[in-house]
Formats: C-alpha cells, sequence, structure tokens
C-alpha cells in the first residue's frame, strides 16, 4: 500500500468466551507462553503494513487485557458492547474519534494463528477492492439434517470465512451505523444486504478459530509445525568503565541502573547487557548489528535508552513471523557485584521482550583478577537468543538460483 493510504487494525477480543469451558475467557488463555490475544497483537502490531492498531475488550477484562498487551504499542483499549457486532460498531467509531484510517482490518482476537504473510495478501488486495475476506474452500462433504432427513449438500463454490476482513474504513463504519439493529456473523455480511462486492483472498489454515479446549491444544501444534526452524544467535558486547561526568549520569547493565561509583562509555547509556541481547536477536534473523541499525555517528542516538534497540530487534524477528523462545545473558565484571540485581534485570529483559521470566537467563562471572575486566576497566557481556522462524522453502540467493538436494 506504501504510504498512500493508511491502514489501521481493529482486534475485536469483547466476547464472555462461554462456549470454551474455561473461568478464564479464551483470549487470555495461555499459548505457548503468551495470552492468545496477544499472538494477534504482535503479528499486526509488527506488519509494516498496518499503522495502527486498536483493541475492543469486555469492561470486565481490562485487568487480563493490560498484563495480555503489556509493552505492546498500542493506544487505550476500547471498551465493547453486549454483541460482537456492537463491539465492532463501537471499535470503528473510536478509530473515527482518534484520527480515523482510509482501510481498516478486523480480526477475532480468537484466531491466533494469523499469519504475516495473510496480512500482506489482504492488504495487497485492497489496491483493487474495498471489501476483502479471506476465505478456503469446502472440501469436506456436508449434509443438511432436517427433522431426521439427511442430504447431501453440493459444496461447489462453498467457502469457510475468516478474519481478518479489510474494509474502506468510512464504507464499513457507513454500513455498521446503518444496519446497526440487524444480527450478522460477520462484517462481511453487511455489505452483502447493502448489495457491495466482496473480493475474497485465499485464507490459511492455520488462522482456524479456537472455540473449544482442544482447539487450543490444536492451536499449539500448528503453531509449533509452523515455526520449525529454529535459530541461535550470538551477541557480544564491551563498555569501557569511567568516573561520572554529569550528576545524572548512572550506571545501566540489562535495562536497569545500578548504584556505582564509575559509569559505561558510550553513544547510547551504554547498557552493555541490553546490547548483547540486541546483537543475539539480530544475529537469528542474519540482519548485521546494532550499530548498523543504530549507528554511534546518528546524533539521535545520543544518550538514547537502549530499551528501544532490543524493541526494534525484538520486532524485526516478529516481521519475520518469528518469536523469541529464550535469552542467555552473561555480564563479566568484578564490580559492580550482579547477583542483588539479576532478578531485576530478568523481569525487565521480560517485560521488554515479552518473554515468561522463566525464559530469560542472567548470569555473572568475573575472570579473577585479569585483563581489563579484572582490572576493573570495562564491563563485558556476552548474549544467547533462541528463536523459532518459519521455514523458508524458497532456494533463490542473490539472484541466482540454488537447488536443494535432499539425501545427497
Amino acid at each position: 500500500m506504501g504510504n498512500k493510504n493508511s491502514i489501521a487494525a481493529l482486534i475485536v477480543a469483547a466476547g464472555k468466551g462461554e462456549r470454551f469451558g474455561a473461568m478464564l475467557p479464551k483470549q487470555y488463555q495461555p499459548l505457548l507462553g503468551r495470552a492468545v490475544l496477544r499472538w494477534s497483537i504482535d503479528t499486526l502490531c509488527a506488519h509494516p503494513d498496518i499503522d495502527n492498531v486498536y483493541v475492543v475488550i469486555h469492561p470486565d477484562h481490562t485487568e487480563m487485557y493490560r498484563e495480555a498487551a503489556e509493552g505492546a504499542p498500542l493506544t487505550h483499549p476500547i471498551i465493547g458492547g453486549e454483541t460482537r457486532q456492537e463491539s465492532v460498531r463501537l471499535g470503528l467509531e473510536a478509530i473515527s474519534n482518534r484520527g480515523g484510517a482510509d482501510f481498516v482490518l478486523i480480526h477475532d482476537a480468537a484466531r491466533p494463528g494469523l499469519s504475516p504473510q495473510l496480512v500482506t495478501r489482504i492488504c495487497a488486495a485492497l489496491e483493487t477492492s474495498n471489501a476483502i475476506v479471506p476465505a478456503l474452500p469446502v472440501t469436506d462433504t456436508v449434509r443438511r439434517d432436517t427433522r431426521g432427513q439427511t442430504m447431501t449438500e453440493n459444496r461447489e463454490g462453498l467457502y469457510t470465512i475468516q478474519t481478518p476482513q479489510a474494509f474502506h474504513f468510512g464504507t464499513i463504519l457507513g454500513l455498521h451505523r446503518r444496519y446497526r439493529d440487524r444480527t450478522l456473523t460477520d462484517d462481511a455480511a453487511l455489505c452483502e444486504i447493502d448489495g457491495l462486492a466482496v473480493k475474497f483472498v485465499d485464507g490459511d489454515k492455520g488462522n482456524f478459530k479456537v472455540t473449544h479446549e482442544d482447539d487450543l491444544a490444536a492451536m499449539e501444534q500448528k503453531i509449533m509445525t509452523r515455526l520449525g526452524d529454529m535459530r541461535t544467535g550470538k551477541g557480544y558486547d564491551v563498555h569501557r568503565l569511567i568516573p561520572p561526568r554529569h550528576d545524572l549520569d548512572r550506571l545501566k547493565i540489562g535495562g536497569i541502573e545500578i548504584p556505582h561509583d564509575k559509569v559505561l562509555e558510550g553513544h547510547s547509556d551504554a547498557d552493555v547487557g541490553l546490547h548483547a541481547v540486541t546483537d543475539a536477536l539480530l544475529g537469528t534473523i542474519c540482519d548485521g548489528d546494532i550499530g548498523m541499525h543504530f549507528s554511534p555517528k546518528d546524533a539521535r542516538w545520543k544518550n538514547a535508552d537502549s530499551t528501544q534497540f532490543l524493541r526494534h530487534a525484538a520486532m524485526l524477528v516478529a516481521q519475520q513471523g518469528g518469536v523469541i523462545s529464550h535469552v542467555d545473558l552473561t555480564i563479566i565484571c568484578e564490580a559492580p557485584k550482579i547477583g542483588p540485581h539479576r532478578d531485576k534485570m530478568r523481569a525487565r529483559i521480560s517485560e521488554i521482550l515479552q518473554l515468561p521470566v522463566s525464559r530469560v537467563s542472567v548470569k555473572a562471572t568475573t575472570t579473577e583478577g585479569l585483563g581489563f575486566t579484572g582490572r576493573g576497566e570495562g564491563i563485558v557481556a556476552e548474549a544467547m537468543a533462541t528463536v523459532r522462524l518459519p521455514f523458508d522453502t524458497r532456494a533463490a540467493s542473490s539472484g541466482e538460483e540454488q537447488i536443494l538436494k535432499w539425501g545427497t
């Protein structure tokens, strides 16, 4: 879509999830370490075609939403209504009041298997149509049961419909206002009853709806299969220790301030720990190093908080459809003592990357008085990151075709 049109995404998460059969609503159920809702949030927030992401929630779920969405680049949630249709309308009204958009993708939070590739297909189709629906052809035999009598239906031309569904923003908002008293199963139905054409794009079998508890287990299997490319990246960083030059100078390691009589020298805040983790993540996706993304010659990064560097690397992983699985950080120094601050570092890195603390390791060691770290002249950090990515079966590099020969 380029810069010509703005595209917003509206995630509908206002349901109570009563059919799911659990105390916790399905959109807040844990799925491979993240809430079901969070998978859609991360996919849409990281996608380059999406400008803003909004979420409609149930008024009783504000605390659950806060925990699920913590750290995501979102505005305040929108309170939904009694039905899905009312929640979507309220969401669209809120987006309109917050500046609007040219187009909008409307997605159900109960579909956490949303892939970046599907979002790209939908956004590309908006170049030629104002109403886009992802659809899959029905392949199973379909029979209708009427008062004990069964009849086989002709499945030719039958499709199952998914979300996100995409529309011209003003059009879909107007339809929701006009037909606010009608009860319809999805947003494209509004276009149908108004006589507006709806274009189908290929859906994604992995983008199925989580309705019952066994669907959640099936989704876990789908995600694990899709993210079968396990990558490991290594990061290394070193900064010199110097006396503070200003009253506000502080030593920062692992995203937190640590009391000490010296600080680390660097163009940014010189957080040696976060820099190492950033490079480790960039290594998993073969995207250079921290200096290529945040040059020390660029005045924009003077005294910058290194959390934005780490968040940027995490976003790049997400844009490739990847999931961070584990981070291991080692700090090497004689002083300050890292042990008393280890748990706080783990919590901070966990917050930045939206990983469970159980998947963030922080260790410390010394060089027994040897070398520049032993003399207290600097601090070293080493990091390892493990990421799951979708397999890329394309066999092309630098414009030259490569042939994969299995078993040779």
